[in-house]
């Protein structure tokens, strides 16, 4: 569903998802991903007035919230604690910090806030610690940027996370991937299992990770692909957290058996307004 801003987008998944239930669905089979806690409240919230409580049996939620509820559960296959505790932004920078100064590397180069967002990014892409270290493109970044111990800070970032049995936002996606490609026959066929429906909200803002995650849990032998995104091929505001346009513009390709839905009424903005925004996304 290609859908601009003010022009229904929550409404039009609000209601797929109450026609599925309607339809005999059963609501623990349906995985429904937003980018916000407020957008997973109000989709649950507007399904509830149409489907009852059972609405509380879907997986609706965030990405991070809900791969942290599969992690609470199934942590231990790859080494962590159930009870793992989840690292915020503080957390991180604190850690890499005090690597810098065991290290004692040049604060002038090695700023805790630019390694983090450094680490985040190679996350964000499926670069482990161990794939970073042997890419030589990324190596060589950091060398130009005279911070050639890149490599070996987030190799120590990641030993003193498990060490202490905590994960931060983004291993909240990295360990579960590496959760599903790691044990096939057992995790990953269980939530493919339990997964027969997947929702994705604003898919243009999701990252090469997360639509790594939705490509493993959807696209298999036999699966029924009953996927349904929703976004905004001409709204593109996160690629700074990761976000890649590409996913939405290449999905059809990955989909060859696309349905396409466009939603093109805007009901939120003057006429005036929409026009000088088409006009503007005619230039991208």
């Amino acid at each position: 569903v290609i859908a601009g801003p003010g022009s229904g987008k929550t409404r039009v998944l609000t209601y797929r998802l109450a026609h599925l239930m309607m339809q005999g669905v059963r609501p623990h089979n349906i995985l429904a991903l937003t980018f916000t806690n407020k957008a997973a409240r109000e989709m649950t919230e507007r399904i509830g007035e149409l489907v009852g409580p059972e609405v509380r049996k879907v997986w609706c939620g965030t990405f991070h919230s809900i791969f942290a509820r599969i992690l609470r559960v199934e942590a231990p296959r790859i080494g962590y604690p159930q009870n793992f505790s989840i690292y915020d932004a503080d957390d991180s920078r604190s850690a890499i910090a005090q690597i810098i100064k065991e290290m004692d590397l040049n604060p002038k180069n090695y700023n805790p806030n630019t390694l983090r967002a450094r680490i985040s990014s190679a996350k964000a892409n499926l670069i482990t610690a161990a794939a970073y270290e042997n890419n030589d493109d990324v190596r060589e970044q950091d060398r130009e940027n005279n911070m050639p111990e890149t490599f070996t800070i987030y190799k120590r970032y990641v030993q003193r996370c498990l060490k202490a049995g905590a994960m931060d936002f983004d291993d909240l996606l990295l360990q579960l991937y590496r959760l599903l490609h790691e044990n096939p026959d057992g995790v990953l066929e269980k939530y493919r299992t339990i997964f027969r429906f997947v929702l994705v909200d604003e898919f243009q803002d999701t990252n090469f990770l997360q639509y790594a995650i939705i490509r493993k849990l959807v696209v298999y032998p036999d699966s029924p692909r009953n996927i349904c995104i929703v976004g905004d091929d001409a709204q593109s505001i996160y690629s700074f957290r990761g976000a890649t346009i590409k996913n939405i513009l290449d999905f059809q390709k990955d989909f060859p058996d696309t349905r396409v839905y466009k939603l093109e009424q805007n009901y939120r903005s003057t006429p005036h307004i929409v026009q000088a925004a088409n006009d503007v996304i005619t230039h991208n």
